[in-house]
């Protein structure tokens, strides 16, 4: 499938403390993207970057899992596949100085789209400590 994706979203912890089997075991599912800090890094294109990574970083993307150009279904599949709300994820996440973060790409060439975020998931991400970012692209 060749089609251009118009939003989806990605759930990631950014940390140094533990390595990143941590939050695989955590979460019980395989990550899209892990690394530890000072660890080389692949780029879009699959080389090798020169600059390693500045941080460790734990992350699942709904990218090739829901085809949607809204939000909500793309975070909707991250909040089942994580089982979210856990109740420890904030303490967890203080413990190690970590910051989470949904990530959501959001393309709105014509300037008329308006991203989707349910309240639900704003109050569940406020409660547990973690960060909503929609990144659009006009």
């Amino acid at each position: 499938m060749n089609a251009r994706r118009l939003a989806y979203a990605s759930f990631a912890i950014y940390q140094d403390v533990e390595p990143p089997e941590f939050w695989t075991e955590y979460f019980g599912i395989v990550p899209s993207t892990a690394g530890v800090k000072g660890q080389p890094r692949l780029t879009r294109s699959g080389q090798t970057s020169a600059f390693p990574r500045r941080q460790g970083i734990w992350s699942v993307s709904s990218k090739d899992a829901v085809t949607n150009d809204e939000l909500t279904p793309h975070l909707r599949y991250l909040v089942a596949r994580l089982g979210l709300p856990r109740a420890d994820l904030r303490t967890q996440l203080e413990r190690q100085g970590a910051h989470a973060r949904f990530f959501c790409y959001w393309v709105n060439e014509t300037g008329d789209r308006v991203p989707d975020v349910p309240d639900d998931i704003r109050e569940m991400a406020d409660a547990m400590g973690v960060e909503i970012d929609i990144d659009e692209y006009r």
